[in-house]
């Protein structure tokens, strides 16, 4: 961490100040050389909703003291979830042959900056490795014998990737025909699980976008990366854009620094099934299936 960061970040804003401030102090410590800032557009028929959106903007631009090159997506109307965030990180990306990204309630460590772009260098070349987390829901639990391991889970709470993965995204999930790109990784209850999600966003256009990430990592046979410490606080709610508050459990975890003094790469890349399987079992289960099915109350 003595060393300068090298790795762009790019940071996706709405109306939430009190948020974007958080996150954005971190970044602010680390000094990216280069910043891309996102920003959905308003809603007409929300009050007030324009003043708070340009107030967040305005903190973010006038608030950068340091040297670097910034680039700015500001939407004049409202695209939604889907779109504003893919379509962000897609000019993301092609702008970056690889990044950092952070939402605006996802407070970092420190060190998950330099944990990102010290992975982003060494796996760059290996397309078994599609995502890179900072997210750990393991509650304390170590899995292997590194200081991260491999998982078919890519939260996106805090995360980088590479331009040449990002291509292949598929919003639409047009690549669908079947269910055999869930069976490389699950079976029973959590086949089922999934199956139903995918077809779920395919078929009823749901606005959401991070589910189409892990639709495209799976069906290219990738693997995320997921530090053995949590590196992310999510201090937001679900519902970011209605600021109705709909916690989750695995919010306002406790995040913590990485000593890169020990820091220890796993002897082989292999998935680590039995850490999935627990996130699944502690995490995915309630907290996704609630967040599918206030989706479906709202379309």
């Amino acid at each position: 961490m003595n060393k300068e960061l090298k790795t762009a970040v790019l940071m996706l804003t709405f109306k939430r100040l009190s948020t974007t401030k958080e996150v954005f102090e971190q970044i602010k410590k680390t000094k990216p050389p280069r910043l891309y800032i996102a920003s959905d557009g308003p809603r007409e028929n929300i009050h007030e909703e324009a003043e708070k959106v340009n107030v967040v903007r305005d903190f973010v631009m006038s608030h950068i003291d340091w040297d670097c090159k910034v680039k700015t997506l500001f939407r004049d109307k409202n695209l939604g979830s889907m779109k504003a965030v893919s379509e962000a990180i897609t000019w993301f990306f092609e702008n970056e042959e690889k990044g950092i990204i952070l939402e605006d309630d996802c407070v970092p460590s420190l060190s998950f900056f330099w944990f990102c772009e010290e992975l982003l260098n060494k796996y760059k070349d290996n397309l078994d490795i599609w995502h890179i987390g900072g997210s750990n829901f393991q509650n304390g639990i170590k899995r292997g014998n590194g200081s991260y391991y491999f998982s078919a889970l890519n939260h996106v709470w805090g995360w980088a990737s590479w331009a040449n993965r990002w291509k292949f995204y598929d919003v639409k999930l047009n690549s669908i025909s079947d269910d055999s790109f869930i069976n490389q990784y699950w079976s029973g209850n959590a086949f089922k699980y999934w199956s139903k999600i995918f077809w779920t966003i395919k078929n009823r256009g749901i606005d959401a976008w991070d589910y189409q990430w892990t639709f495209t990592m799976w069906f290219n046979k990738g693997l995320a990366i997921l530090p053995n410490l949590n590196l992310i606080t999510n201090i937001g709610f679900y519902d970011a854009r209605s600021g109705v508050k709909k916690p989750d459990k695995n919010m306002n975890k406790e995040r913590y620094e990485l000593d890169f003094h020990n820091f220890i790469d796993p002897v082989e890349i292999k998935r680590d099934t039995i850490a999935d399987e627990y996130t699944m079992k502690h995490s995915f289960y309630i907290s996704l299936i609630k967040r599918i099915l206030r989706k479906l109350k709202d379309f």
